[in-house]
């Protein structure tokens, strides 16, 4: 199902480090980005992300700066305002996730509760 409503953004960085992934995937040109909300992690959920060759019948679509998103209907709802990006540090590099509901979270990052 299409998308009007933008449930979540990707910064720039985050997009062309998509874009990437997908092409390295050799991905067709109906694949996207599959963002999730999984229960788990050191808080009570965390959040998964896997290059996906087509949506599943179910999934909201976005087209997010030229980038499919998939979101199953599930995790739609702890989406809402989130920000992802792709930051390096000295520390690493990888996808970090800016989300304004979330009431808490612990120090990987990738975890957080509502």
């Amino acid at each position: 199902m299409e998308s009007t409503e933008v449930i979540l953004s990707l910064t720039p960085m985050a997009v062309e480090k998509v874009e990437s992934f997908i092409e390295e995937h050799g991905a067709a040109k109906e694949a996207g980005l599959r963002v999730a909300v999984l229960p788990g992690g050191c808080s009570g959920f965390q959040y998964g992300l896997n290059v996906e060759d087509e949506p599943e019948a179910d999934d909201e679509i976005l087209d997010l700066s030229g980038v499919r998103i998939f979101v199953d209907p599930f995790s739609v709802q702890y989406l809402a305002g989130v920000e992802i990006d792709y930051v390096t540090s000295m520390m690493g590099s990888g996808f970090t996730f800016r989300n304004p509901n979330a009431t808490g979270g612990c120090g990987c990052g990738s975890s957080f509760t509502t």
